[in-house]
Order: C-alpha cells, then structure tokens, then sequence
C-alpha cells in the first residue's frame, strides 16, 4: 500500500508503506517542511494523520486541524459522580440506614459532609483522567507499526515524521 510523501512545495505523491495498519511519510530534517507536508497531508482529505516530532509544536496541530481532547469532560463527570457518590454515600449511611442521635445534632448535618465529599470528588477525577488518558491514548500499547519506520528513533531527537493510518477512508484511493 502506499504512502504518501511530500515532495517539493505542494505535490503529494505515495512511496512504500511501512507495514501493519499505519504508514509514515519520509523523515522531514526541519520544522518548516513538516509544516508544509501536514498542509499538504490534510489539503488531500487525510483525517487518521499524527505527527512526531522531537518538541511540542503548535503549527503541526493547527495544520493537521486536530480537535481537543474530550479529557476534561471526563475528568468534569469523574469529579461530579465523585461528589455525588460520596455525599449520597454519607446521606444514606447517616440518614437512612444508620441514624444515631449524637449530642442532640440533626441525622443531616451536612457540614460533616463536606470534606469527605471533597475527597471523594478529587478521588474519582483523578482516577477518571488516568484511565480517560490510558484509553485515549490507546494504552498500554507497546507496539505500533510506525516503530519500524526507518530512521523513526531519531523521531525524538532531531527528525520529523508524519503518520497516516491505514484505517483512514481515503488511504486506499
């Protein structure tokens, strides 16, 4: 299956595919070229595309139109049921199943409520961002077809490297 790599200014033309279900553009030995392949990459219709590169690099997100994560989302509904849970834990505990009148204080004295329900609230979005993030990440994945890219371990230090995955709906066109 082919690849395809950038060539000059605005031709993209496909080369070998690397093997399994994703397939690398050519190393890029500057930012400015891989600002101009992910142009040129989303320009033909490619949406399954990321970048490598050796440091974060906010041109590459904005030419490969990536969206924002739906992490905080998550980690907003983690925090919520955290909060809900632990205040309806205490309310049942306190309230319904076991009301113990202790110094003449009310079954609800929801002051009391207020710390654990923190805890629990902070307990449970940060447990939903670690898995949110595991699996939108696709974790743990220990290995992926583009390590096989020649030259990709350079990837983190002084080379640039495109990805377009084999699922994308227009990679076989």
């Amino acid at each position: 299956m082919p690849r395809p790599e950038l060539h000059g200014d605005r031709e993209l033309r496909l080369g070998r595919p690397v093997g399994g279900p994703a397939h690398v553009a050519q190393p890029r030995r500057s930012p400015h070229e891989l600002v101009r392949a992910a142009h040129a990459v989303h320009a033909e219709g490619y949406t399954r595309v990321d970048a490598y590169t050796p440091y974060p690099m906010e041109e590459v997100i904005e030419a490969l139109h990536i969206g924002h994560s739906p992490l905080p989302k998550l980690v907003l509904a983690g925090g919520i049921a955290g909060l809900l849970g632990g205040w309806g834990l205490q309310y049942w505990s306190s309230v319904i199943e076991y009301p113990l009148n202790i110094g003449g204080r009310p079954f609800y004295a929801w002051p009391a409520f207020v710390v654990p329900a923190f805890e629990t609230t902070v307990l449970l979005a940060a447990l939903s961002a670690v898995v949110g993030m595991l699996l939108l990440n696709g974790l743990p994945r220990p290995y992926h077809p583009v390590f096989n890219a020649p030259g990709f371990a350079t990837a983190s230090r002084d080379r640039f490297f495109i990805c377009i995955e084999a699922a994308d709906p227009k990679f076989d066109r």
